[in-house]
């Protein structure tokens, strides 16, 4: 399953009618065509804001706010509008370690034990085995999500927990034999750059990377945000499900000790001090260097390929030859140019970052919504740059939110027949996970008015009522807005209660909702 991002960003809006095209612009300002590219979208979709920056050769940078940063309130996005950027964190964190390595402090092929001599994995043949490449790569063997309940909704797991968290999770496929994303790899990166430096993560990247760039704006930890010029979240919760339906506004549920995949809060005026190094291969603005040249070009390396085609066609121009992942960084072919890029979602929040190197090129698009016109937005600019044939990205991405949405309610899972074939008391207790903790489930209420209650111990976002779901199976209700509902399935067996398995309840849930790989055992 190729989804490389904490969102599949395909979302359906409410009120789709027909594709509408991209207004054509009759000035010859990029600027104007880049304002007529995210008005577009922004109207079609109804989002409430987005933010983008814009480098390119010979030209002053562009950075612009457009619409609202919470609906209801009018205050509006502008440059220095914080977003949480989420995934596009990871190149930090491979960029802290490379000043590590180019100190000599730590090398990216020497293996996490000499570091952490207590990390393990699952598998005890692995443990000496994975190195510090391998935490950044996205191929250890761990699956899409795998362990992002430690980290995701916010949860009391600390960093020292998911390294103890990480030695329960049983791999997905063989050790360097694939890809698959995962994001506690890059929490145990962190305590890599803890333990070698002696400071926490927050603190090092702060000050070896963030202070040096003059990156205003920016913090590490959403619980760090202090300034009110802050984008909030919003999610489609009216439609059948999350997703669908009207944007409603809700709160952010990140955790500081994900800080090292996911932590990073910034503006696009912010972001242009990180890009513009990211193109000069590690040189700042001020003409000093940050990392090396031969950091970049590994950072840039491909490490792990995670797919391969025939290339573009004409329904799909962009469509890549390969695409890889080497540090922190996706690379691949874009019309027949590298593109080095990232995104990253959060609840109520959609980030975009991609450079073309050999053209001098970066752009960044934030947005205020868990939807992924983003990605779409991204493109447009990135083709109006490089002058690229016309191709309908509003279009394409009108088509692909309804054909996504479709498959979602046909494939959500339906209502069984029966249900509990005991007592709901049959049911109450506490069922562990090696990895995640403690689920407990009580009983709330008598007789007719009588139902369970599920509490996801380390996580307080989800906690909800159950409701009858098939036999023995029932579905959670967690408060709208809250997290990703789930179905849960009691294993009975000689009249008992062993267990209990769960999954997503929508096809389109966050991945990082990685219900089913828990192994809940009744204790």
């Amino acid at each position: 399953m190729l989804r490389t991002d904490r969102r599949s960003f395909l979302t359906l809006s409410a009120g789709l009618a027909a594709a509408t095209a991209l207004p054509a612009v009759a000035q010859t300002s990029d600027t104007a065509q880049i304002d007529a590219i995210v008005e577009a979208f922004m109207a079609k979709f109804a989002l409430p804001g987005v933010a983008v920056a814009v480098i390119r050769p010979g030209q002053p940078d562009y950075v612009k706010g457009y619409g609202v940063r919470t609906l209801g309130k009018p205050d509006e996005v502008d440059e220095h509008t914080q977003f949480g950027i989420a995934s596009n964190t990871k190149a930090f964190t491979a960029a802290a370690l490379a000043l590590l390595v180019e100190e000599k402090k730590v090398e990216w092929d020497a293996p996490v034990v000499r570091y952490i001599p207590e990390f393990k994995m699952y598998d005890p043949a692995l443990t000496p085995l994975v190195t510090v490449r391998d935490l950044l790569s996205h191929r250890a063997g761990l699956g899409l999500g795998q362990g992002d309940l430690m980290l995701f909704p916010e949860s009391d797991h600390t960093r020292e927990d998911q390294l103890k968290g990480v030695s329960f999770l049983k791999p997905q496929y063989p050790f360097r034999s694939g890809y698959a994303y995962n994001n506690v790899m890059f929490t145990i990166a962190g305590l890599v750059i803890e333990r070698v430096s002696g400071q926490t993560y927050e603190r090092f990247v702060t000050e070896r990377l963030l202070t040096p760039l003059g990156m205003a704006d920016t913090v590490l930890g959403w619980p760090n945000v202090t300034r009110n010029n802050v984008a909030g979240r919003h999610a489609r919760l009216t439609g059948p499900l999350r997703g669908m339906g009207d944007y409603k506004v809700v709160l952010p549920e990140e955790t500081l000790s994900f800080s090292p995949a996911a932590g990073l809060v910034t503006s696009v005026a912010g972001i242009l001090p990180w890009l513009h190094t990211q193109l000069k291969k590690g040189v700042m603005p001020n003409g000093q260097r940050l990392f090396s040249e031969a950091s970049s070009r590994e950072m840039w390396k491909p490490n792990t390929m995670v797919g391969a085609g025939a290339g573009p066609t004409p329904e799909m121009p962009t469509a890549a030859l390969f695409r890889t992942y080497g540090l922190g960084w996706f690379i691949q072919d874009y019309r027949g140019l590298r593109l080095v890029s990232h995104s990253g979602g959060l609840v109520g929040q959609v980030t975009q970052q991609a450079l073309l190197p050999e053209k001098g090129i970066a752009v960044a698009v934030y947005t205020n919504v868990e939807d992924g016109a983003s990605g779409q937005i991204r493109n447009a600019i990135l083709d109006l740059l490089i002058g690229a044939p016309a191709y309908d990205w509003l279009k394409a991405a009108v088509e692909g939110t309804a054909k996504a949405a479709d498959k979602a309610l046909a494939d959500a899972p339906k209502v069984q027949p029966g249900g509990p074939s005991l007592p709901l008391s049959a049911y109450a207790g506490t069922y562990r996970d090696a990895w995640y903790g403690d689920v407990t489930v009580a009983v709330s209420g008598k007789g007719k008015t009588a139902r369970l209650m599920l509490d996801f111990t380390r996580t307080p976002r989800l906690k909800g009522s159950l409701e009858v779901f098939g036999p023995d199976v029932f579905r959670t209700r967690f408060p709208v807005g809250w997290g990703e509902d789930a179905v849960v399935t009691f294993e009975v067996k000689d009249g008992k209660v062993a267990g209990m398995k769960l999954v997503a309840y929508s096809p389109l849930a966050d991945f990082s909702f990685d219900y089913q790989d828990l192994d809940l055992r009744k204790i």
